[in-house]
């Protein structure tokens, strides 16, 4: 008798618990828009803040901490008066390269798609 629950591969189960991590070092808005930001160069906490619009310096800090505790994020202090801070990226964070790519050519593409739905039927109820 067949209870209706289907079996999960091991393959599946190991595809899932990848994709599970990866969201869980990546998730949020924020944390990709930081390391795409320090791609740059190295920033200060209020350059980075103010790059990033609508981000609170209580999101931007724990965004920070989060991104170097998963070592793709190195957090620089300088022994100036004032002291300086500074964050950037490490070598680590380029292994993100080919998925941030590919969001960025997702996004791109599904931007356009969203856009020419729009005007088709912005064009339909003009139509009509």
């Amino acid at each position: 008798m067949s209870t209706g629950v289907k079996h999960i591969s091991n393959e599946c189960n190991g595809a899932l618990s990848a994709i599970r991590d990866t969201l869980y070092v990546l998730s949020g808005k924020w944390k990709i828009q930081v390391i795409v930001l320090l791609r740059d160069g190295p920033m200060r906490f209020n350059e980075l803040q103010r790059s990033l619009v609508d981000i609170t310096p209580k999101v931007l800090s724990k965004e920070l901490r989060e991104l170097e505790l998963n070592e793709f994020v190195e957090r620089k202090v300088f022994n100036t008066v004032p002291v300086t801070v500074t964050y950037e990226i490490t070598p680590y964070a380029a292994t993100l390269d080919p998925i941030i790519n590919s969001l960025r050519e997702w996004g791109t593409q599904h931007r356009a798609r969203i856009v020419e739905h729009m005007k088709q039927d912005s064009k339909a109820s003009v139509s009509n």
